[in-house]
């Protein structure tokens, strides 16, 4: 059920309640399973394909949209992100306040319009002397976020940041981290990444809550919106030609190249099997050899398959997010497998450190920073979550 399987979780629930006909909580999730089945069913049959278009294609009567003379949040300046409407929208989320819908609109557009022109692996180059910090999952905790910016400063062409994915789901401020991590990638596309993880797609952000926030803070158009605009996110970076960063990890296949994954079309959503699902959903496992995914999406990969694919592509490590580590980071396979994870007491239960890494063009061996949590407002994790999950917790 936590994978978006439906019909599969439909058919495990409904041996459970007939084998248990009396037993209240199985009726429960039985029932709620099978509302949400039928409901994508009848999506899907109302559904219209269409030729896609670009959001921008899709919205050109955008600048009919009307700004109240009432709204005083930050503003566009001649439809442009500058350094002082980031500034002016970091104080606007932090005082819980809401940016207005067409320059929400306006963002998204312009991000998808950027990320089409972008390989599915981006070369990144740091000069010597240069700093870079690379952050794991953030998962909405928009005050974790902010946290970080504190502690490292915030981004700037000297400056410069990598979020490795799962910017959204399970916390309740997903619209404030990702109109922020979008807003910084327009004012510096060249010194700001964004690398796409498992929860920028669909199935995640309905059954973990995105969709429901977007929905509850703008509109179904705009969920719809940024599932078209995840589509487009690289699927992996590579610094210096030494680093290879991607959310999930390695590969069943043997003899994979940087190039194989340059030629990966990634506007869809994650497949279930080959190199973009295993970029997103693997995991790392202290023995040799691969083995099946404890998650049942991806692989898990030894410290052999780390070291034969670092030799064979001329990495020095790969590094890679998509899993809670006490202190926020952790260093396995002999060095050659970093994992970075950046949302502290993630769901405001696991009591672990966040962590950040910082490298530098001239030295690329990593320095970690962790951090603990800071408050935020009185709203739960999953608060937007799809009602079964509520059930399944």
């Amino acid at each position: 059920m936590s994978l978006g399987k439906l019909k599969q979780a439909l058919a495990d629930f409904e041996y459970v309640y007939k084998s248990r006909p009396n037993d209240k909580d199985a009726k429960m999730k039985f029932t709620e399973c099978n509302k949400i089945v039928k409901m994508r069913a009848f999506e899907r049959a109302i559904a219209v394909d269409k030729p896609e278009k670009t959001l921008m294609e899709m919205f050109r009567n955008m600048e009919n949209i009307i700004i109240e003379d009432d709204y005083i949040g930050p503003k566009l300046e001649d439809d442009k992100v500058t350094l002082q409407f980031m500034e002016d929208l970091m104080e606007h989320y932090q005082n819980q306040k809401k940016l207005h819908k067409k320059y929400a609109y306006k963002i998204l557009c312009d991000v998808e319009n950027y990320m089409r022109q972008q390989p599915s692996l981006i070369d990144i180059q740091v000069p010597d002397g240069h700093k870079f910090t690379i952050c794991g999952d953030i998962h909405g905790q928009f005050f974790d976020l902010m946290n970080i910016f504190k502690l490292n400063g915030i981004p700037s062409p000297s400056n410069p940041y990598l979020f490795n994915g799962d910017f959204v789901d399970r916390g309740s401020f997903s619209v404030e981290c990702i109109f922020t991590l979008f807003g910084f990638k327009l004012l510096y596309p060249d010194s700001f990444f964004l690398s796409r993880g498992n929860h920028e797609s669909s199935n995640m952000n309905q059954m973990y809550g995105f969709t429901g926030e977007v929905t509850a803070k703008y509109t179904n158009t705009m969920a719809d919106m940024f599932t078209q605009v995840f589509n487009w996110l690289p699927l992996c970076h590579c610094i210096n030609k030494k680093i290879l960063i991607m959310h999930g990890g390695l590969f069943k296949s043997e003899n994979v190249t940087l190039e194989d994954l340059r030629k990966i079309d990634r506007n869809q959503q994650p497949p279930e099997e080959g190199l973009m699902c295993e970029l997103l959903w693997s995991d790392p496992q202290q023995w040799t050899g691969w083995g099946p995914s404890k998650r049942g999406v991806g692989i898990q990969f030894g410290p052999d398959i780390t070291k034969r694919f670092c030799d064979q592509n001329g990495l020095d490590y790969i590094v890679r997010s998509h899993e809670v580590k006490d202190i926020g980071y952790a260093v396995t396979h002999d060095g050659k497998c970093i994992t970075v994870f950046s949302a502290p007491n993630y769901c405001d239960t696991m009591g672990n450190m966040g962590a950040f890494i910082i490298i530098k063009g001239d030295d690329l061996t990593p320095q970690f920073t962790s951090f603990a949590e800071v408050p935020h407002p009185n709203v739960k994790p999953m608060a937007y979550a799809n009602s079964l999950m509520s059930l399944l917790s």
